[in-house]
């Protein structure tokens, strides 16, 4: 089996002093499996660790799926001297299991599907973790937290590989983000916000692909090409799994897919011209208070964020799964703090409409959730300004988020940049009743959507003052 240059690098990576978790993490087809299958194969012939009766662990999402690896084990087989494949037994049931009778007898190389009632008692010299990014979360972190811990036992080794994960707060992100010690990271991941058909972003996710390791390259284009033309799901599935960005791969309806959302995004804002409307969305201790601001005449969109102070925000997005892109936000200007365990309400009102002091503001928009705090706020603000109050239910929800969709697909929303409406539209789904009417949601509930929130009240309010009809005035007739 002959490597190519990144597979190399992984394996003095892994296999360097001191490491004990290695984790990769490249496109789909980029020979992951087979890699990982031989090194197991490897520390259980006792060329990586020559402790007596070693124990190695694939782990995988399904008995299935560990199938794979067994089988490129079993293929690898083939090719050693007979002398030691003889010593070598394949079993098949019940349990998926190599065992290795030759130095000193008693090695057993097992696959266990993410299921931590399996993992009992585990003291493994070597551990591969094949696909991380798609076991269940429950089941998944515990069966790695078992092999994990069962590491130190006899000084073992783990690997863990997979394309990347949908999103920041699963462990295996985690793990590649903040790796800590004893732990080598090593991903290939194409740029965000780049062309599904970039040929340097895909030769970046598919670093193999040049030396002719799985998909070529003329095929990845040409997939890339097919996803841009259908969109949806299957551009979102390409980024994630082709071009391994950490893309939701949410199979219910998204609000916006990652593509329909970055063609909203342009480097020059238009003006602020005509007047403005502002949604804004009150959250409470844990979630997110946010407010977006709108100009129906120019399509010119800003949005800001707002957290209390206490927890931190670097603290807040360990909690929520994010790491430091909270603190990354405020950074941007795009999120700040304002009081302590709560954002005051009034004080929050008034910087809202200090955002746009000057403009003027056609409405301000509102979830009538929370009605009567957002009203005696605003009285003790002395805000005097046309309020609308809309309801996130299917009836008023259904129709602000097609008529958000419809603004957006039609080139009527401009935003700059954001990282704040990325992530909440990364996290915005929605759902649909049996009359197909949609309301929004979260796709997980560690998940912020409140700037999504703002948002869809502050264009779709917009969208339906653009479509009233102009009243003209008649001219006067003297009798």
């Amino acid at each position: 089996m002959r490597l190519a240059d990144f597979q190399k690098q992984y394996v003095r990576g892994a296999l360097a002093d001191g490491v004990s978790i290695a984790a990769l993490s490249v496109g789909r087809g980029a020979g992951k499996t087979m890699l990982g299958s031989g090194l197991s194969l490897a520390a259980l012939l006792g060329k990586i660790d020559r402790q007596p009766r070693r124990e190695v662990i694939i782990g995988a999402k399904t008995r299935d799926q560990g199938r794979i690896a067994w089988s490129f084990i079993e293929g690898l087989a083939e090719s050693l001297p007979t002398k030691t494949r003889k010593l070598l037994t394949f079993v098949r049931s019940p349990r998926l299991e190599v065992r290795f009778e030759g130095d000193g007898g008693g090695h057993v190389l097992r696959v266990l599907a993410s299921d931590a009632k399996n993992a009992l008692g585990l003291a493994p010299v070597f551990s591969l973790l094949d696909e991380r990014g798609f076991w269940d979360r429950d089941k998944g972190d515990a069966l790695e937290a078992a092999i994990f811990s069962a590491l130190g036992k006899r000084s073992g080794r783990a690997m863990v590989i997979s394309t990347s994960a949908p999103d920041d707060a699963h462990s295996f992100s985690k793990l590649l983000d903040a790796p800590g010690e004893n732990v080598y990271v090593q991903e290939h991941r194409a740029p965000a916000g780049c062309a599904p058909d970039d040929l340097e972003a895909i030769k970046a996710a598919n670093p193999g692909a040049v030396t002719g390791i799985g998909s070529s390259l003329d095929w990845l284009q040409g997939e890339a090409r097919r996803a841009l033309a259908r969109g949806g799901s299957t551009l979102s599935n390409y980024r994630l799994f082709n071009l391994n960005q950490r893309v939701s791969g949410e199979t219910r309806d998204m609000l916006l897919t990652t593509d329909e959302w970055l063609n909203c995004e342009v480097d020059e804002l238009p003006e602020r011209a005509g007047s403005v409307v502002v949604g804004i969305d009150l959250g409470g201790s844990a979630s997110m208070t946010a407010a977006s601001f709108y100009w129906p005449d120019t399509g010119r969109l800003e949005c800001l964020g707002w957290f209390p102070s206490q927890p931190s925000l670097l603290d807040r997005g360990q909690r929520d799964g994010v790491g430091s892109r909270y603190t990354e936000m405020a950074s941007r200007g795009e999120l700040t703090t304002l009081g302590a365990a709560t954002v005051p309400v009034a004080p929050w009102v008034s910087e809202v409409i200090r955002h746009v002091e000057g403009e003027r503001i056609a409405a301000l928009v509102m979830d009538r959730y929370k009605q009567a705090e957002l009203g005696q706020a605003i009285d003790a603000a002395g805000i005097r300004c046309p309020i609308v109050w809309r309801g996130f239910g299917f009836k008023d929800g259904s129709a602000d988020c097609l008529q958000f969709q419809r603004a957006c697909f039609d080139g009527l929303v401009k935003a700059k940049p954001s990282l704040l409406l990325r992530s909440a539209f990364g996290d915005a789904v929605c759902l649909r009743d049996p009359a197909n009417n949609i309301k929004l949601a979260k796709a997980r509930s560690l998940g912020r959507i409140d700037a999504a929130s703002a948002t869809v009240l502050a264009v779709s309010h917009g969208a339906r003052m653009l479509a009233a009809p102009v009243r003209k005035a008649r001219a006067p007739v003297w009798l």
